[in-house]
C-alpha cells in the first residue's frame, strides 16, 4: 500500500472583538475560559483538559466528536489535541505548535500564531495564522480553517 503524501497548508483568519486585547488574551490563557470556547460545545463532548500556559508549557485536551460536516470524523470518534507553547507576549502574541489526534494516531501537526492589536475604541483585532501538515487520513486544510473560524467565533461568546 502506498502512503499518500503529506498535505501542507497555510491560512490566516482575521477577527475583531469588542473586548480589549488583555481580555481576548485571557480567553487563551485562562484554562476555564479557554475550555468554554475550545472544548465545550456543539459537535463534540469534552472529556479532559489540562493547560500549563507558559513558554514551554503543555496543553492537552481529549474529546469525543459528536458530528459535523461531510469529511469530518464519524460521531463517537475519540479525538485529541496536544499543544506546546513556544512564545508568549502577554496581550500581544501567542505562538504554539500542536498535534491533532484521532484515537492515538496523529492526523496533523501545526504551528499557529495568534496576534492581538488594539482596534477602534477599546476593541481588539486578532490575526490567527496556521501552517499545517496533514497526514492521511485527516480533516484537511478546508475543514481545519472552517474549524478555527468556528472556534474564534465562539471566543466572542466566551468573552460575554
Amino acid at each position: 500500500m502506498t502512503e499518500k503524501p503529506v498535505v501542507h497548508s497555510t491560512f490566516a483568519i482575521e477577527r475583531s472583538y469588542a473586548a480589549p486585547p488583555a481580555r481576548v488574551f485571557a480567553a487563551f490563557a485562562d484554562p476555564a475560559l479557554k475550555r468554554r470556547w475550545f472544548l465545550d460545545g456543539k459537535g463534540f463532548s469534552g472529556e479532559d483538559h489540562s493547560s500549563d500556559f507558559r513558554v514551554g508549557g503543555f496543553e492537552k485536551s481529549r474529546f469525543t466528536f459528536t458530528g459535523g460536516p461531510p469529511g469530518a470524523p464519524p460521531a463517537g470518534t475519540k479525538m485529541g489535541n496536544d499543544t506546546v507553547y513556544l512564545d508568549i507576549k502577554p496581550d500581544h502574541r501567542i505562538v504554539f505548535a500542536y498535534a491533532m489526534l484521532v484515537g492515538d494516531r496523529r492526523m496533523s501537526t501545526s504551528l499557529a500564531t495568534v496576534e492581538l492589536s488594539p482596534s477602534g475604541t477599546g476593541g481588539t483585532r486578532l490575526l490567527f495564522t496556521e501552517q499545517a501538515a496533514f497526514f492521511d487520513p485527516s480533516d484537511g486544510p478546508q475543514l481545519r480553517e472552517a474549524g478555527w473560524r468556528d472556534l474564534l467565533a465562539k471566543v466572542e461568546n466566551a468573552l460575554a
